[in-house]
């Protein structure tokens, strides 16, 4: 699963990282599911670009999983509906953010 995300209205970009990297990402990675679930997590960051236009999103996140059911369980489990998700309102801009449940076609590499 790929998702954009763009910081919530008053939150500069540094702040939103902040929050994601210390804040969000532990309490994420705090609960039991986590570990279960997850094979792989990525969070990218946009960097200076020259001749680049500016960044769509504060952040793209990667999370990996094994099944579709795994991806289902992780989701949908109790500790994350109510220890993770509520926490998204408070750095996210819940109104902009993109998903895709993908496969993954490797081209090069």
């Amino acid at each position: 699963m790929v998702i954009t995300l763009k910081r919530r209205e008053g939150m500069t970009h540094d702040e939103f990282t902040h929050y994601q990297r210390n804040i969000h990402r532990p309490l994420l990675m705090s609960i039991p599911e986590a570990q279960q679930y997850i094979r792989r997590f990525v969070v990218s960051y946009p960097v200076p670009a020259p001749n680049c236009p500016e960044p769509d999103y504060d952040s793209v996140v990667e999370a990996w999983f094994d099944t579709m059911d795994d991806l289902n369980a992780f989701y949908f489990c109790e500790n994350f509906l109510k220890t993770v998700d509520p926490d998204h309102e408070n750095f996210i801009d819940l109104h902009s953010f993109g998903r895709i449940i993908c496969e993954e076609e490797v081209v090069v590499g």
